[in-house]
């Protein structure tokens, strides 16, 4: 164990028309040609929303915005835990270029098995074969709960306060 923080990272599952946009991880970027939820890491200070707006801004020159918290996967990256809550979400301007990405690919629900995904991604695949499926919006579930303060030292269970 390395005595470090979890890393969290967020993820996007854009929805549009009954597909759900993925990108396949570049040739420079770890675990090259798996398939993701667009995304990146929560710097200090940034709530998992406004990290998760500015990557996609940086990643896919595009604006969403965030919906429902869709679910959380966790994996290990060497030593270190890396933490991915996925979020639905819709885009409000642009449209999604690959600037980091090998591609970008609208998907349907039948689409999400064949793909392969890194370890953290595979525990929202359910959620989001049940959203795609339902044709249900960005907003699929309630409302979330605000998350106020996240105790990283706990295990993953309590960790959301």
């Amino acid at each position: 164990m390395s005595g470090r923080p979890p890393l969290h990272v967020v993820g996007a599952a854009i929805l549009r028309s009954g597909r759900c946009l993925v990108a396949q991880r570049g040739p420079g970027m770890s675990l090259p040609g798996l398939w993701e939820f667009p995304g990146g890491k929560v710097e200090p200070r940034e709530s998992p929303q406004e990290a998760l707006i500015r990557e996609l801004r940086e990643e896919l020159g595009v604006a969403i915005e965030v919906g429902a918290w869709l679910g959380r996967g966790e994996s290990h990256a060497g030593a270190r835990e890396v933490v991915l809550d996925v979020y639905a979400a819709t885009l409000v301007a642009g449209e999604p270029e690959p600037r980091e990405h090998a591609q970008l690919r609208w998907i349907e629900a039948r689409e999400i098995e064949p793909l392969d995904w890194p370890e953290a991604d595979r525990p929202i695949l359910s959620m989001l074969q049940r959203v795609l499926d339902r044709g249900l919006a960005a907003n699929p579930l309630p409302a979330p709960v605000p998350i106020v303060s996240v105790d990283w030292a706990s295990r993953v269970a309590g960790r959301a306060l």
